[in-house]
């Protein structure tokens, strides 16, 4: 079977804005802050009234951060989260910019989620009185897979096209390719893209119940991993057509679907050896260019196994590949967009994490993943994101 699709190189897109919100903190500097200095946002599980014993990546302040006024029908935890990383980084003004220069509705929202605001509805369920819910939950906006992408329109004024994307763990990283999509066919000018998921019951019991989740914080690709820790984060990222000024870019992407099976990867490692394979194409380079590749990582036995097995078929031995999960939990929807923002610092610090809270090795993975961070300048950086039911996606970005 053939390892690439070997698409055609693409033009490559400008970054104007990106941010990130998670349990390290609100915005671009306070994850790279955390990551120089191996500092983890996870603590034990808090969250709930019956707090199953696991570690989360929570963000604080959000119970305290109500919607304004003006978008108060939007209001639950997930829109809560979207409207933080909103204010962050210079987004709002980068949104400005590309619909003055285009116009509102030139310009796409292009978001990815898992599960929404579903949490809002868990709420209606456990507070409703036969059968009634409350009234100050009886909002149908909130309570349906595009609350995130409806508040995101609400929020910007944007009048593009406004798509969610729900390809679980993959659904953040997929927005780039699909906006991508949207602007060389000419549909749009620019885009706004992202994702946001936070925590709920229906997270964190539902990954319980598949036993996918320590009792310990994450330990990706140690030898010892025993499963993930989960996390909520926001992050959004602003792309247009590069006019030559841009200092970083959109350089290629991949998508692949396993069709293997409903949560296991292929064992081969078929589907992600796909989106990368296809990524680089898109991007026109070599695997020896990319400097950084934030790995899936999830810290499950069979995803390592079968990402570091994928990542040794293609990558040589100098490429420095890491998990930034023990950081941040894995944030589902939001992985995508939240360690391609960490891909971006990566590009423009320097700055290459490892994998955290990792100590012994396991044998069965490749020479390219780090424990350690490490410092020097990359021209390109790759993201990986890969989901439940065999979504795949892979992401280059470039340095100007």
């Amino acid at each position: 079977m053939p390892l690439s699709t070997d698409p055609a190189p693409i033009e490559a897109l400008a970054i104007r804005a990106y941010t990130a919100t998670t349990a390290l903190g609100r915005g671009r500097q306070a994850q790279a802050d955390a990551l120089a200095a191996r500092r983890a946002g996870l603590r034990r599980n808090d969250f709930g009234a019956d707090p199953l014993d696991t570690w989360i990546g929570r963000v604080d302040g959000l119970e305290d951060a109500a919607l304004p006024p003006a978008l108060a029908a939007w209001e639950c935890r997930n829109n809560r989260l979207a409207w933080l990383a909103l204010q962050q980084d210079g987004l709002m003004a980068a949104v400005e910019a590309v619909r003055t220069r285009h116009g509102a509705d030139r310009v796409a929202i292009v978001i990815g989620t898992s599960t929404s605001s579903i949490g809002a509805t868990e709420e209606a369920y456990a507070r409703a009185v036969d059968s009634v819910v409350p009234a100050d939950l009886q909002r149908p906006a909130v309570h349906q897979p595009h609350s995130l992408g409806g508040f995101v329109q609400a929020a910007t004024g944007l009048a593009g096209p406004s798509i969610t994307v729900a390809t679980a763990c993959s659904s953040s990283a997929k927005v780039f390719a699909q906006a991508a999509r949207l602007i060389q066919a000419g549909i749009v000018d620019a885009a706004l893209v992202g994702g946001v998921d936070t925590l709920c019951g229906s997270v964190l019991f539902g990954f319980n119940s598949l036993g996918l989740v320590s009792a310990q914080p994450a330990r990706p690709f140690d030898r010892d991993r025993d499963g993930l820790s989960l996390g909520e984060a926001g992050g959004f990222a602003v792309l247009e057509r590069d006019d030559g000024s841009a200092t970083l870019r959109l350089c290629g992407y991949g998508e692949s679907s396993d069709a293997h099976h409903m949560s296991a990867p292929h064992p081969e490692g078929l589907g992600a050896r796909l989106a990368m394979g296809d990524a680089l194409a898109r991007a026109a380079i070599a695997p020896d260019q990319v400097g950084y590749l934030n790995l899936h990582g999830t810290a499950t036995p069979a995803n390592d196994a079968v990402e570091a097995r994928a990542i040794d078929a293609l990558f040589g031995d100098g490429l420095h590949a890491s998990s930034t999960k023990g950081w941040t939990g894995h944030t589902l929807g939001a992985a995508g967009i939240v360690e391609s923002v960490f891909a971006l610092i990566a590009l423009e610090d320097g700055l290459l994490p490892g994998t955290l809270n990792s100590q012994v090795p396991d044998t069965a993975c490749g020479p390219q993943l780090r424990f350690d961070n490490a410092q020097r300048r990359i021209d390109y950086a790759m993201n990986n994101s890969f989901g439940f039911g065999g979504n795949n996606c892979s992401l280059v970005f470039g340095r100007a």
